[in-house]
């Protein structure tokens, strides 16, 4: 078990010298590094649009519920008042 984890770490080691080493392994690596801040960022960009569409949407519910509110209260309002000249 000792000699696997010795290999593992002298591997790694070994891997990391030489890609440091080598022009094309850093540019191979450079590149994989921009494309994957590329996804992340469309990813981040999109949830965040997601959010905000989803913030407008309960929004614009939000007024149409009160604009309804506001509708009720007003019939009510003339109701009680139609009762109250009745008397």
């Amino acid at each position: 078990m000792e000699k696997f984890a010795i290999g593992l770490v002298v591997g790694g080691l070994a891997g990391a010298v030489l890609a440091t080493n080598n022009y094309k392994m850093r540019t191979l690596v450079r590149k994989g590094q921009e494309e994957m801040q590329a996804k992340l960022d469309a990813l981040m960009d999109e949830k965040i649009r997601d959010m905000e569409d989803g913030a407008d949407k309960i929004a614009q519910k939000a007024q149409k519920t009160a604009e309804k509110a506001k509708e009720k209260a007003e019939e009510i309002k003339e109701k009680a008042t139609k009762k109250k000249e009745e008397k």
